[in-house]
């Protein structure tokens, strides 16, 4: 029997360094050990809700914004169609009474792939406005975003920051 032939492998591994692990042991009562990291626990804040009331108010403030703008004057619209429940479009409705194009509930829109809008009362171009709201930021604040859409060509979005304040959701800034 060939002793070489035994310690040939052996000989390999060590080579390769499993045998070997120059990392000093550090023992956390020696004098020279310094500061070790230690396991710490990190606590996550509970993510903020905004509260279903306080989301229907910023929904509001932001159709109001996007209602006084003017996005359908270059078009033959006629009518705008909120992209939310019927009772926020009817109090919506009640503010800008006299709006042109009208303001009318979204089951009312007829809504073709990759096409403009259409008013089912009028067979006409419509244009729809919806809001995404965000949950409340660290300073309390609330993003939104308010967007328009009567076809591919003419859609658009602003972004908006909305603060509490006296008890209303008012709109910090518009970009």
């Amino acid at each position: 029997m060939n002793p070489i032939r035994h310690l040939l492998p052996l000989l390999l591994l060590g080579a390769t360094g499993c045998f070997i692990d120059r990392t000093p042991i550090v023992f956390h009562d020696e004098a020279g050990a310094g500061r070790q990291e230690q396991n710490s626990v990190t606590v996550v804040p509970p993510v903020k809700k905004l509260a279903k009331a306080d989301q229907r108010l910023v929904e509001a403030a932001v159709f109001r914004y996007l209602l006084g703008r003017h996005f359908w004057d270059n078009g033959d619209y006629t009518a705008v169609f909120l992209q939310t429940d019927n009772a926020q479009t009817e109090l919506l409705a009640g503010e800008f009474p006299k709006h042109m194009p009208p303001i009318k509930p979204s089951y009312r829109a007829y809504l073709p792939e990759n096409r403009t809008p259409v008013d089912r009362d009028t067979g006409k171009p419509a244009m729809v406005l919806s809001v995404e709201v965000g949950e409340p930021n660290a300073d309390d604040s609330v993003d939104a975003i308010g967007r328009w859409y009567a076809g591919g060509a003419v859609a658009g979005f602003y972004t908006f920051v909305l603060r509490l304040a006296g008890g209303e959701w008012q709109i910090d800034s518009v970009k």
